[in-house]
This record gives structure tokens, C-alpha cells and sequence, in this order.
């Protein structure tokens, strides 16, 4: 014999609210994202100006500017598929809160096997949607480290040049 929902008010609760929270950090971290793609972008379109506007005879300087434009291209890319797998997720969150919803309906009542249907496709969105966060979190730790090793590549000519 099942025992209803209405019996413990926390199940429900949970149902609801766990992908809720979910969908919140994937809109936060698509935010950031996009925030994040907004500075690749200017810095692109920076380094594009240095290029064309001066005639470098410092080779070095050239050189460390193409590196750092190769970077920023993979950094895009990076950012670009986070945000999808972030999209990805916020839409799987979003479902799985409404499919949690209809299950919770459906549980007082004497339909059994579409709640374990129900049950079912509100664990596989919420699989797909926790699988995006995980992959679109670790794109950004990529993105972070290629971000590094331009801070790092500049901040080392910096230093050798005002010794």
C-alpha cells in the first residue's frame, strides 16, 4: 500500500524545491557565462585595435598578442558550450519541477502506474539537467585556466622588461 504525499508535506516540498534550487544556480552560472563571454570578446576586439593600429617592432610583445588571441578564441568556445549545457539545464530543472508537480498530484491517487511513469521522467530531466551543470561547470574551470596562462604569459614579459 503506497502512503500518500499528503502524508509528509517534506516529500513534496523536495520535489519541488531540489530542482528549483537547481534551476537558480544554472541561471546564475549562465549569467556569469555570459558575462564572462562579454570579456573575451572586448579583449579580442582590443588586441585587434593594438594589432592594427601600431606597427610593432617589438616582436615579442606581437608574438605574446597572437598567443593571447588563440587563447581567447578557444576561451569562446569554452564559454559557448558552457552556456549550453547551462541552457540545457535550466530547461531540465524547469521540467523536472513540472513533471515533480503532476507526480504529486498523481500520487493520492488510484493511478499508480502513471505516477511511476511520472517518477521515472522526472528523474531521467533531472539526470540531463544535473549532467549539464556538471559539464558546463567544468568547461568554466577550462576557460579559467586558458584566462590564467595569458594573465600569467603578460604579466612575465612584464616583469623580464622592468626588472
Amino acid at each position: 500500500m503506497a502512503i500518500p504525499l499528503t502524508d509528509n508535506p517534506f516529500a513534496v516540498l523536495t520535489l519541488i524545491a531540489a530542482p528549483a534550487v537547481f534551476t537558480n544556480a544554472s541561471s546564475v552560472l549562465a549569467l556569469g557565462t555570459g558575462n564572462r563571454l562579454a570579456r573575451v570578446v572586448d579583449r579580442t576586439r582590443e588586441l585587434g585595435k593594438e594589432l592594427r593600429s601600431t606597427a610593432h617592432e617589438d616582436k615579442e610583445i606581437e608574438q605574446m598578442w597572437h598567443h593571447q588571441l588563440d587563447r581567447l578564441d578557444k576561451r569562446g568556445g569554452l564559454l559557448v558550450r558552457a552556456m549550453s549545457f547551462f541552457y540545457t539545464s535550466i530547461g531540465a530543472f524547469a521540467a523536472t519541477s513540472l513533471v515533480s508537480i503532476l507526480g504529486a498530484s498523481l500520487a493520492g491517487s488510484s493511478y499508480n502506474l502513471p505516477f511511476a511513469f511520472i517518477s521515472g521522467i522526472s528523474f531521467v530531466l533531472g539526470v540531463v539537467g544535473f549532467v549539464g551543470l556538471s559539464f558546463g561547470c567544468t568547461l568554466l574551470v577550462r576557460e579559467t585556466r586558458l584566462a590564467l596562462q595569458s594573465h600569467f604569459e603578460e604579466a612575465k614579459l612584464v616583469r623580464s622588461r622592468f626588472k
